[in-house]
């Protein structure tokens, strides 16, 4: 009996939800939050800036 994979394919490049910066692949030093079940990541610069909101667990729609 073959297992299916439970997570969808990621695509390769990844966008910034705040900023709009591209990179390939997936970068060590990005965010990932799950906001209302949609994953959206956050280029470094924007994840410093808004540190305490993601700690806070605050929809990007707030900060």
């Amino acid at each position: 009996m073959d297992q299916q994979n439970s997570r969808p394919a990621e695509p390769e490049d990844r966008v910034c939800s705040r900023c709009g910066t591209v990179a390939e692949g997936a970068p060590p030093t990005w965010t990932c939050s799950v906001e209302n079940g949609t994953r959206h990541y956050f280029c470094e610069a924007c994840a410093r800036e808004n540190l305490r909101a993601i700690e806070g667990r605050l929809d990007s729609s707030w900060w």
